[in-house]
Order: C-alpha cells, then structure tokens, then sequence
C-alpha cells in the first residue's frame, strides 16, 4: 500500500491565494485604468504607471508564495513556474508601456489578465480534498470522523 502525500500546509495554501487574488485585481485595475486614460482622461497614467510598480511587487509575492508551495512545502512545482512564466510576461509588459510601444503593450496585458484569472482560479479548486468535500488548506487534512 503506498502513503498518500501529506497536502502543503494550509498557511501556504492561503497566502497564495490572497496573493494570486490580489494580484488578479491590480491587473483589472490596470485594464480599467487604461481604458479610461484611453477615452482622454490624461491624468490617470500616473495611476496607471503606479498600479502597475504595486501590481508587479505582488507577482513577485506570488512567485515567493509558489515556490513555498513546492518547496518546502511538497505541493506542484508548476505554479511556480506559471508565476515565473507571468513575472516574465509581465517584466517585458511594463519596459513595453514604458517604452510606449503601445502595438504590443495591449496584447500581452489581455494575455497577462488571461492567464492571471486561470492562475487564480486554480488557486482556489486546486487543493480541495477528493471525496470529503473539506478544503485541504483550511486545516481538514485530517480523516474525518463521519
């Protein structure tokens, strides 16, 4: 009979899912902040420059909080390398809108928005307990007595 893996702990769990989350809500913020500088409201790319310096610094909290998910706490690796992935994306998104090149500034924050909403999704299916119905993370990784 093999040992099923212990789940990651549900700090870990839970920081990366505010952080996925949050981070989620700076891209929207983003999005709309752009869509109205767009329209000729001039004054809002200074909120969009600044969302954009919060936004990031939480990705890379993100990234931190997936790398504690794999190690040390036994979870996939592969959150971590979608938030490397998504770092990545987002560092060249935030040299293109510096730069002004507009052309490929657009496309790559739908992507960005795209793969932070699936990211984010994941973070809150991902570690639910199959056939007990308790969420994993919030400490239920103990048999229940039913």
């Amino acid at each position: 009979m093999t040992a099923t893996p212990s789940p990651p702990p549900g700090w870990i769990v839970w920081s990366l899912r505010v952080l996925a989350t949050a981070h989620l809500a700076g891209v929207l913020g983003q999005a709309a902040l752009a869509g109205f500088f767009a329209t000729g409201d001039v004054d809002l790319l200074a909120w969009h420059q600044n969302n954009a310096g919060f936004t990031h610094a939480l990705l890379y909290l993100q990234l931190v909080a997936a790398v504690l998910l794999w190690r040390p706490g036994r979870g996939p690796g592969r959150p971590a390398l979608a938030s490397l992935g998504l770092v990545a994306l987002e560092t060249a998104q935030v040299a293109l809108g510096q730069w002004r090149v507009l052309g490929l500034h657009f496309p790559i924050g739908m992507a960005i928005f795209g793969l932070s909403a699936v990211f984010t999704v994941w973070t809150w299916r991902a570690f639910r307990r199959r056939g007990a119905g308790a969420d994993v993370s919030a400490g239920a990784d103990r048999p229940s007595a039913a």
